[in-house]
């Protein structure tokens, strides 16, 4: 792919990252949609997308840090992190690689990775650890029941919605701009 067609696919999907994950901080300010956002969606977008696999990680990542800055100047007015903010970004790179991992956009291989990426998140950030709790079955259950609604319901609700308005928008968006298909379209 010539150069200015890449660059051109690049920004495009790194604004829409970032217009994506902007919508975290905006939803922060209304407790109704408490983790109704679009972590996973953006991450499986960058999975997919990306054509080197080291943007598919680190673009989202780094738009997350800095939606991360923002929120917790937000609410600390001071740029503070929370241990439990590794737990999340690892969190977010396994979303990333279940992204890469789809090689045909579908509705299904959608659908099915953002049930995914919410078990993982789910699993992982509902770990007694990560609240500095002991490590017991009956806290990690507890743990895992409590998130269930609204926060893990809210995630799979956001993932679809934002996830039809990221791939729909740049499935749409390739059939009209020739420099935002990737190597594999451009050679058919």
């Amino acid at each position: 792919m010539p150069q200015e067609k890449n660059n051109s696919r690049f920004i495009v999907l790194v604004l829409m990252v970032l217009g994506a994950i902007a919508m975290r901080i905006v939803n922060t300010q209304v407790p109704a949609l408490s983790n109704f956002t679009p972590v996973g969606a953006v991450a499986l977008f960058g999975g997919v997308y990306f054509t080197r696999k080291w943007e598919a990680f680190l673009v989202p990542l780094v738009a997350l840090f800095i939606s991360d800055l923002v929120i917790n100047y937000i609410y600390t007015s001071s740029i503070t992190f929370f241990a439990s903010s590794l737990w999340m970004y690892g969190c977010f790179v396994l979303m990333a690689f279940v992204g890469t991992l789809i090689k045909r956009v579908s509705v299904a291989s959608l659908a099915t990775a953002s049930v995914v990426t919410v078990l993982i998140h789910w699993l992982v950030m509902d770990l007694p650890i990560v609240y500095g709790l002991p490590t017991t079955w009956d806290n990690y259950s507890m743990l895992l029941m409590r998130a269930i609604y609204p926060f893990e319901t809210n995630m799979l609700i956001s993932d679809a919605l934002y996830g039809a308005i990221l791939f729909g928008g740049f499935e749409l968006a390739k059939t009209k701009y020739v420099a935002l298909q990737g190597k594999k379209q451009l050679a058919l």
